[in-house]
């Protein structure tokens, strides 16, 4: 007449449990999107986005493509960019092909990088977070 609620077995989540873990998402490379995204979770991009892409922190690998503005805690290149950049760290890797203005805190670029338009620190001031890698 009167049960008892069984607990979740050992190990199981809830849906309210998960939703405070962080998240990661992965866009593969038979993806196109057209139109803005906006994730505040953590993005890897392997496909091809036709918009602006607002996250948390990206990864884009060096087959994606990338046209329009990015603005992220986090930015790791490899691909093609063509938009601005606006993140605190800024890693661009020897595959990447930017073409659009980067502000950061702090900037890596790897030699080899193809990089057109300007640098500048967010804060608009200090010595230069710059590192270049060989």
């Amino acid at each position: 007449m009167f049960s008892k609620k069984t607990a979740p077995p050992s190990g199981t989540q809830t849906m309210a449990n998960r939703s405070n873990e962080p998240s990661f998402s992965v866009l593969g490379a038979d993806l196109t999107l057209r139109g803005s995204l906006t994730a505040a979770a953590d993005l890897h991009i392997d496909g091809t986005i036709e918009g602006d892409v607002e996250c948390k922190s990206l990864v884009q690998g060096e087959g994606s493509t990338i046209n329009g503005s990015i603005r992220a805690d986090a930015v790791r290149l490899a691909g093609t960019l063509t938009g601005p950049v606006d993140a605190a760290q800024v890693v661009i890797l020897r595959t990447a092909t930017v073409r659009g203005d980067v502000r950061y805190d702090t900037l890596t670029i790897e030699q080899g990088a193809h990089v057109e338009g300007t640098f500048s620190r967010r804060d608009g001031g200090g010595s230069p977070g710059l590192a270049l890698l060989g």
